[in-house]
């Protein structure tokens, strides 16, 4: 058994794990019109913020619009922000083509 390659799988392991956790701590936010969300660097939903005003049952489906785009915005935001953590982190890694 090649305990170098155990060693590095552990290594990179670790290295995956603690990118994880900075992921976790990247927030970023999506808006449009009176709607407002956060999303973190895994992509998950972390809040929504609606304006009380914006609140009208007559005009439901603009809300939902309104929610559907802030959403978006906000994870392709935490998409490309976690790229860039992702690849700066994995750089030093000597791993080909990233960094």
């Amino acid at each position: 058994m090649d305990f170098s390659k155990v060693k590095q799988a552990m290594e990179l392991k670790s290295q995956l794990d603690k990118i994880q956790k900075e992921l976790a701590k990247i927030v970023v936010e999506g808006e449009k019109g009176p709607v407002k969300v956060s999303v973190n660097g895994q992509q998950k939903l972390l809040s929504i913020s609606i304006s009380p005003d914006a609140v009208n049952p007559a005009k439901t489906k603009q809300l939902e619009d309104n929610i559907l785009k802030a959403v978006n915005d906000a994870m392709e935001k935490a998409k490309k922000e976690s790229s860039k953590q992702m690849a700066g982190m994995m750089g030093g890694m000597g791993l080909p083509g990233l960094g």
